[in-house]
């Protein structure tokens, strides 16, 4: 009687353990992998010491926020463009599960309305070279971004200073990224406002991922509430000349660290944040600040980032010495708009309508540059489309100038119909054959059937045949009276013979 009992108990065992490695953990549903690149020693500029620590820090937090961590210090463009590759693959092997992450420490560059991280190596002579020796930050984008994950992220702190001599005419910073304009699950934040540069800090890290370093740690916190609150720790570090800015198209919730079960700590402005929306118009934030204390509305509009947000502040606390900041960077966002539009446009009236208005901006010679560009676009296109003949299969293209070959009638060539109905129009019509027929003479068989005989007495035959008649008669009435009209007799045959 034991022993069916003892078989049912490991049955029931079995069926447990299968049971609980067939049930997915939730460390198991969500795979965490990331990608943190550290760019110190480059190689014809001066060095970034704190590229170096930052990517350190970063990779420590990822490692204890559940990320599988891939560390790449110091890339050229090749190695980037190779770590970037595996980092893909890793993360497609992982599943659609997968939240991949990316911080980049270093220096970034804006040519021509798009954004390049500097690889180490780079040592460019003009503007020109940096397309064939930067990576473009759209190319890391559009990579993780065909991939189906659970989400994308990507901290960029590298507005850094231009430092190369030969790139003077470059903007400032970088240029605006719209993750909406993308696929859908991505989170991108940059270290500072589109168009403004960042700073490296007095401390081993910048005071992007030394807020970021800070704020993530705190448990249970939404990424978006994690990303106004360090905008604001970075704003009150730097006096207000570093503001981060980021855009999201997250589907899903992400958090650094779970709830660890303590208290989550108030953050700046916390009492009123729930207020910041990026939806709201001018009036609603007016209605919104009326009344507030100036520091309490100031940290409302740095978390909500917006243009309608500032321009409320600025109007209304015209007095308060975070006016002047919030104003310049109230006016370096409607530029950066309205450069993004026209860039995105890229028409000779989407330049000259940024032109109308930004005329001396930092950016104006690449507008410039960029409209002649659509200009001669425009001119050369519609000359060389009317002048070009219709096109021609390659394989019916004359080999050389000595044979070439026929074009043969069918749908493929366009060309062929105009030339036959040339051909039929030219053809005289019928009428005209028939009213100049071509010279020659008819058979003579034709002419005795079609043409009648003159009218000249009687045929030949009828003549004959009356000769004979009268003859017979004229014969037959001489001899039957012969005696007496024999001289007129004589005188007959003599007029006959």
């Amino acid at each position: 009687m034991r022993r069916p009992v003892l078989c049912n108990l490991f049955l029931a065992s079995g069926l447990l353990a299968l049971t609980q490695m067939m049930t997915p953990t939730d460390a198991a549903a969500e795979a965490r992998l990331a990608l943190v690149i550290g760019q110190s020693a480059y190689r014809t500029v001066p060095e970034l010491p704190n590229a170096a620590n930052d990517a350190k820090g970063m990779a420590e937090l990822l490692g204890n926020a559940g990320f599988n961590v891939t560390t790449a210090p110091n890339l050229g463009q090749s190695e980037m463009r190779q770590a970037i590759s595996d980092f893909a693959g890793k993360v497609s092997a992982s599943g659609a599960d997968t939240t991949a992450l990316v911080f980049y420490a270093g220096h970034g560059l804006q040519i021509d309305g798009e954004n390049y991280l500097v690889p180490v190596d780079l040592d460019p002579k003009r503007e020109a070279d940096i397309p064939l020796q930067g990576v473009r930050l759209n190319d890391l984008l559009n990579t993780l971004g065909a991939l189906p994950t659970r989400a994308r992220i990507f901290m960029l702190d590298a507005c850094r200073n231009n430092p190369f001599p030969a790139l003077s005419g470059a903007g400032h910073g970088l240029a605006i990224v719209d993750t909406k304009a993308g696929a859908q699950g991505t989170f991108i934040s940059y270290s500072t406002s589109p168009g403004a540069e960042a700073e490296d800090g007095s401390g081993l890290d910048s005071p992007y991922t030394t807020a970021a370093l800070t704020v993530a740690k705190q448990p249970n916190i939404p990424i978006e509430e994690a990303f106004k609150r360090i905008r604001i720790s970075v704003a009150q570090s730097t006096d207000g000349r570093q503001i981060p800015w980021e855009s999201s198209s997250l589907t899903t919730d992400f958090k650094f660290f779970g709830d660890s079960g303590g208290q989550q700590p108030p953050a700046p402005g916390a009492a009123s944040t729930a207020l910041a929306s990026a939806t709201r118009s001018v009036e609603d934030w007016r209605k919104d600040l009326q009344g507030k204390d100036a520091k309490v509305a100031y940290e409302l509009v740095l978390a909500d980032d917006t243009v309608p947000a500032y321009q409320a502040y600025v109007e209304l606390y015209r007095q308060d010495v975070r006016t002047p900041r919030l104003r310049t960077v109230l006016e370096r966002r409607r530029q950066m708009l309205a450069w993004d539009r026209a860039v995105a446009i890229n028409t000779r009236a989407s330049f000259e309508a940024y032109l109308a208005n930004w005329d001396n901006s930092d950016l104006a010679a690449t507008a410039r540059r960029l409209l002649l560009r659509v200009q001669n676009r425009n001119y050369v296109l519609p000359v060389a489309a009317a002048a070009a003949p219709a096109p021609i299969a390659v394989a019916l293209a004359p080999t050389c100038p000595c044979t070439t070959p026929s074009t043969p009638a069918s749908p493929i060539n366009p060309i062929v119909a105009p030339v036959i109905k040339k051909r039929v129009d030219d053809t005289p019509p019928k009428r005209k054959v028939v009213d100049t027929p071509p010279k020659r003479r008819p058979p003579p068989d034709e002419v005795v059937v079609e043409r009648a005989p003159p009218d000249r007495g009687p045929p030949p035959g009828a003549v004959m045949q009356g000769i004979g008649i009268g003859v017979g008669i004229g014969l037959g009435m001489g001899m039957g009276g012969g005696g007496g009209r024999g001289g007129e007799m004589g005188h007959g045959d003599r007029g006959r013979y």
